[in-house]
């Protein structure tokens, strides 16, 4: 297989290791930790055209590009990024991250404690999308990057773009929340509930101590994933894809795979169970319920966001029932009573949560028009 010219081509991860102690929100300090992230496009001498791109749950810095000529598997956002796509490399310095927690080469519980030379386990500390916001704005000094073109990230990457523009303001020329939300609601950490307990009540786990125990919970991981994958669909896509299909065209009677879409969510858990930390799951998704920037200002989120001073392009898909565009919508009324400068598109889609990360022509052409604007600053 060849790298078509539209890829980024090539890849690989670069590693930038901190000696400076980060203070993490939950009131744990890491003495030190290492970020794993991949770079594409050519940072201009202005260093004025990078762009972050934030990672959803199950993502990481691998968001472009193959590892490999023979490489089957491209970044998670490959038909977003690259020479003449909506995020264009030959525009924009592009920028991927592992978020501290990750299992993808970024410092997490299973990478080594040096204090006990074993992996962190389940005494790696609560993260938060405010300690990855700041984790990444050290990133950006090592890189020389005071300020970005964009932010950009959907589902929890759009919190943490949303975060970078209250937080670090004057670093932030853009920001662009896609299928996100300001705060989850209560049915969301419902669901995100339900998920760690399939994986914290895996007899596999040993209290998240399972590295040196020679086993893995998959059983509570391929549950959690299943569970949340369902929720990235929408009834209508997986009508349309599944229906009632059987997969012998007879019913069995029996508990064993009959329907193809239990087959399909089966490959699913079965898939992430074998490559998803189980550890990293469980923080990931309690930085979901934490992420709330309304609430260090009294829970006014106008006032959160009377802070930002980037222009805005918020975007939520009609079949995206987890984070609806009712939610976006909240975010938006925020933003325009702060007197920010927001654009909204709310997409038709049947893909629902997973929209932002499709080909819906309308997507595709919303961004690479908004994105159009941001270099076209740059080049001013």
């Amino acid at each position: 297989m060849s790298v078509t010219s539209s890829s980024v081509g090539i890849v690989s991860a670069q590693y930038a290791a901190f000696d400076t102690p980060l203070a993490l929100a939950c009131g744990a300090v890491l003495p030190a930790y290492q970020l794993a992230f991949e770079t594409y496009g050519t940072l201009n001498a202005a260093k004025s055209n990078a762009i972050l791109i934030c990672h959803a749950l199950s993502g990481h810095h691998h968001v472009a590009g193959r590892y490999s000529e023979s490489d089957k598997s491209a970044g998670w956002w490959d038909n977003m990024i690259g020479p003449g796509k909506p995020i264009d490399t030959e525009r924009f310095f592009v920028v991927g991250v592992n978020n501290l927690g990750g299992c993808h080469g970024s410092t997490g519980p299973s990478s080594i404690n040096p204090a006990s030379g074993q992996p962190w386990g389940a005494d790696f500390p609560m993260v938060t999308v405010a300690d990855w916001v700041i984790a990444q704005a050290r990133l950006a000094d090592r890189l020389g990057i005071e300020r970005w073109a964009a932010v950009i990230g959907g589902s929890l990457g759009g919190m943490q773009a949303l975060d970078w523009s209250i937080r670090f303001p004057e670093r932030i020329a853009h920001a662009l929340v896609i299928a996100s939300a300001p705060k989850l609601s209560a049915q969301n950490i419902a669901f995100n509930d339900v998920a760690r307990q399939a994986i914290l009540t895996d007899p596999e786990f040993h209290g998240g101590n399972f590295y040196g125990q020679g086993v893995l919970p998959r059983r509570g991981l391929r549950l959690a994933r299943m569970l949340g994958h369902i929720t990235y669909l929408s009834d209508d896509g997986m009508g349309e894809k599944f229906g009632r299909m059987l997969r012998s065209g007879e019913y069995q009677f029996g508990f064993d795979v009959e329907f193809e879409i239990e087959s399909y969510l089966r490959y699913q858990g079965d898939k992430f169970s074998d490559s998803f930390d189980a550890n990293t799951y469980l923080l990931m998704t309690k930085a979901l319920d934490y992420f709330d920037p309304a609430r260090e200002y009294g829970g006014d989120l106008v006032k959160a966001l009377q802070r930002a001073s980037a222009g805005f392009l918020v975007a939520s898909f009609t079949s995206d029932w987890r984070f609806s565009p009712e939610r976006s919508r909240e975010t938006v009324k925020a933003l325009v009573a702060a007197g920010r400068r927001v654009s909204y598109a709310e997409i038709e889609s049947a893909h629902g949560h997973d929209a932002f990360l499709m080909l819906d022509p309308p997507y595709v052409e919303l961004m690479r028009a908004y994105l159009g604007r941001v270099a076209a600053e740059i080049s001013a």
